[in-house]
């Protein structure tokens, strides 16, 4: 009887063993699960990565393959003809991409010639005011750029009526010192007080283009510190450029580029009458006619199913034991909204 009594305690003992194995078999599948989840996804994140890296890495030979073919073009054509004529295709510096296929991917450059924009460091307050005036900047904002580029430009720490010097920069956070000098690239812009993403890239920045934000003219693609000339290159100047520094309205100067473009060989007495200008016109002054010395090349590489392409842009300048000078490399950058 008492073996009886005992036999029902044991096989409930027996049961409660079994479920707490069930349970430990149970937390173990489950760690197995969780492991095995991680190391799936840490492998498809390392493998998407990979992907990436590898996407980068053509892109940017492609890119390099893209400019080195824009520098072969820009130096033929000056040992070539030594003039700028066009060729069947387009004029080198009209702004236009040209596109190629390179194996995995495509490649495609543009020349802008930095002598056709405005040089931040050389331009005049007077025409510095003009400029942002005719870009429909409004009065105070306008004040304040104006005097503050000088003040950044200038030697000495006093300050012009609506500009800023050092003891404005210093009440700012992060804390920095006005360049009292020449600008080293058009991006410096951006340190200077009155300048906003949106006048300098052209579109809020944070919203990015689009209908409800559409692109106006970017000052970026304004200026220049690479320019050899005090004046502005009519031969290649944009119609951004050219609306900028007369205020003529800019459809009429994108009329005016399609025209320069159908002339076989430009002069400056054909161009002047379709922007109205005379042969005395004191806005002549503001201009040059001459070939490019000094040209941005940028270029682009993309590999058909990357998201984003890499960018590289050079200026390169005319001259030296090579035939040329890289002034400055940028390895990557910016892109902006294709055209």
């Amino acid at each position: 009887m008492k073996s009886q009594a005992r036999f029902p305690s044991f096989r409930d003992k027996l049961a409660g063993e079994h479920g707490v194995a069930l349970i430990l078999v149970l937390w173990i599948f489950m760690f197995l699960f969780v492991v095995a989840f991680e190391f799936s996804t840490s492998t498809r994140e390392e493998a998407a990565a990979a992907h990436r890296f590898s996407d980068e890495t053509v892109g940017y030979y492609l890119a390099v393959a893209g400019f080195e073919r824009g520098l072969y073009d820009f130096l033929n054509q000056q040992a070539g003809t030594g003039s700028l004529q066009q060729d069947k295709k387009s004029d080198l510096f009209d702004g236009s991409w040209r596109e190629e296929g390179g194996g995995a991917g495509l490649s495609r450059v543009r020349l802008i010639d930095e002598g056709g924009k405005i040089n931040i460091n050389r331009v005049s307050e007077e025409t510095l005011r003009r400029v942002f005036t005719n870009l429909g900047i409004v009065d105070v904002q306008r004040d304040i750029l104006v005097d503050s580029i000088m003040d950044w430009r200038d030697a000495d720490d006093l300050h012009r009526t609506n500009g800023a010097e050092n003891d404005y920069y210093a009440s700012l956070s992060p804390v920095y010192t006005p360049k009292n000098g020449p600008l080293d690239s058009v991006e410096e812009l951006l340190w200077i007080r009155g300048m906003t993403a949106d006048l300098f890239f052209g579109y809020d920045e944070e919203k990015g283009p689009s209908t409800d934000n559409p692109r106006r003219v970017a000052l970026r693609e304004l200026f220049t510190v690479d320019s050899p000339i005090d004046r502005v290159n009519l031969r290649t100047a944009s119609a951004e450029v050219i609306h900028a520094l007369m205020g003529i309205p800019l459809e009429k100067c994108q009329a005016f580029i399609e025209e320069r473009k159908k002339l076989s060989e430009k002069s400056l007495a054909d161009l002047l009458p379709l922007l109205g200008i005379g042969a005395g016109d004191a806005a002549l002054q503001m201009f040059i006619f001459t070939n490019p010395s000094v040209v941005a090349v940028e270029a682009e590489g993309r590999v058909e199913d990357a998201r984003l392409p890499r960018r590289v842009k050079g200026i390169v300048r005319l001259g030296g034991a090579q035939g040329f000078e890289v002034l400055r490399w940028v390895d990557r950058d910016l892109a902006l909204p294709r055209n």
